[in-house]
Parts: C-alpha cells; structure tokens; sequence
C-alpha cells in the first residue's frame, strides 16, 4: 500500500497521506514520497494548485513517526540542527520546498498533532471538519516546533496565542482553532473535501500570474518594517500587468465582457 498517494485531475493535486494505521504518521520512507509529490508539484505546469489530506476521517496527521525520527535525534550533537536546515520536515515543504508559488489548501479531516500542525501550517488555506482537533502534545514530551511551527503560528495566530497554544500543550478543537485563525473554516466531515474543491475552483478561475504573484507578496512582506512592505507589494503588483493573460482579462472587463462580472446598482467593479 502507498504511504502517499499522489493524483492530478483538473489542473489540481491531490496529495494524500496514506497511513491510517499509524494515524497517518511521517516516517522517513514517507517524507521521500512527499518531496517527491512536492517537487512535481512545484515543477509540473499543468497543475496550479494542491489538496492535502490524510486518509480516513480520524486523523490528518500524527506528525513524525517516533520509531523512525527519535533515534537520530537522541544520537546526534547541536549540528543536527545545521545538517535539517534545507530538509524541513513532510518533503521539505516546511523548509526548502515551502516557496512554491503555486497555493496549497490543506484538509484537515481529524486530529492534527505535533508536526501535522507544521504541515497543515506549512499549506495556505486550511479548513478543518468540525471534528478536526488539534494536539500540541509535543510540549509534554519536552519538544517544542523546530521546522517552521512556531515562525508560522505566530505569523497567523499572533504572540499571544502562540504562546497559550504552543506552551500549554494542550489540544483545542476546530471551533476554537477557527477563532484564532488557526484554519479558515470548519465544516461538515462530509462537505470537507468538496469545499476544498469549491476553493480550488475560485482560485483557477483568476489568472494563474496574479495568483502566483499574490502569494509570493503576501509571504514576502511578513514580518518586514511597513515601508518596506509597501515596496514589495507595489513591485510585485505591478510585474504582472504586462502578462497576456491579464492583459486580456482587462480587456475584457472594460468592454463589459468578462464572464464572472458582478455588478451593483451603479454597475460597480
């Protein structure tokens, strides 16, 4: 049986972890098939944007497989740190493969534990069934994150929450996960899967260069002082224009033919 199962249909990928038996954990064997699906991902044309999931509807994600990872790092000295630098952590989308352009929607369909919450940090847009949980166990294990967790719960929850969730080490569930903007929605477990189809479909209907551009200046202007973030955007924005592509679309709307037009009472954008 696959640990990662890996399909494209409709310009999308479909990246599944495939080890309900171990709620889905990341072995060494199944963290080489995700750089693998990772890398094609990034690499392929013809696809423009990636569902992650887990199989089953219990877990998403365990994170690291302990009986694979805990040797390593029992027996290693401070430069273990150094040699994981550009590895990351579930195919190096943590770090090293985490500045693909192309959007990642994660689908959290259970509990997502230790690294699994790096991973689903790791993705742009996350929705979780309303069964979805969230365990910050490896505090009690005398671990914190260390392949992008903390850096990315702070930049979407803020210092505060950061620190509640990521010291206290306790779990909360999807409703409390969505208050703190942990994920973007919460739904059905059965509506889990097709609202992340709905999502992907709205992205692929915008031009893929203003997408790609998006995202890009979105992740670049984190953290920067607020001058600088309005240079970045303003270089980013305004590269795109020229793109056929856009140039199109423009044209399109100004002649009033633009398929998904909405309009207003006084015929707004």
């Amino acid at each position: 049986m696959a640990k990662v199962i890996y399909e494209k249909r409709d310009q999308i990928a479909y990246i599944t972890l495939n080890r309900p038996e171990v709620h889905n954990a990341i072995d060494t064997e199944t963290d080489e098939l995700l750089f693998e699906a990772w890398t094609d991902f990034r690499d392929d044309p013809d696809v423009r944007i990636a569902i992650l999931t887990g199989s089953g509807d219990k877990t998403f994600c365990a994170g690291a497989d302990l009986k694979s990872h805990v040797g390593q790092w029992l027996d290693a000295g401070p430069e273990l740190g150094r040699s994981l630098l550009e590895k990351g952590f579930a195919g190096r989308i943590t770090r090293g493969l985490h500045r693909t352009p192309k959007p990642i929607i994660a689908a959290l369909n259970g509990w997502v534990i230790g690294g699994g919450i790096e991973l689903a940090l790791a993705c742009d847009i996350r929705i979780a069934s309303e069964h979805a949980n969230f365990g910050f166990f490896h505090m009690r294990r005398g671990m914190h994150f260390a392949d992008g967790g903390i850096v990315r719960l702070v930049n979407t929850v803020g210092v505060g929450i950061a620190m509640e969730l990521e010291l206290m080490g306790e779990p909360i569930d999807a409703q409390r996960a969505k208050e703190v903007h942990l994920v973007n929605r919460v739904v059905p477990q059965s509506d889990l899967m097709a609202t992340a189809e709905d999502i992907a479909a709205k992205i692929l209907r915008n031009p893929r260069a203003a997408v790609e551009s998006a995202k890009q200046t979105i992740l670049e202007v984190i953290g920067r002082p607020l001058d600088d973030q309005l240079r970045l955007e303003c270089l980013y924005g305004y590269s795109t224009m020229g793109n056929t592509e856009i140039v199109e679309r423009q044209q399109e709307f100004l002649e009033r033919r633009d398929a998904d037009r909405v309009t207003t009472s006084s015929e707004g954008h």
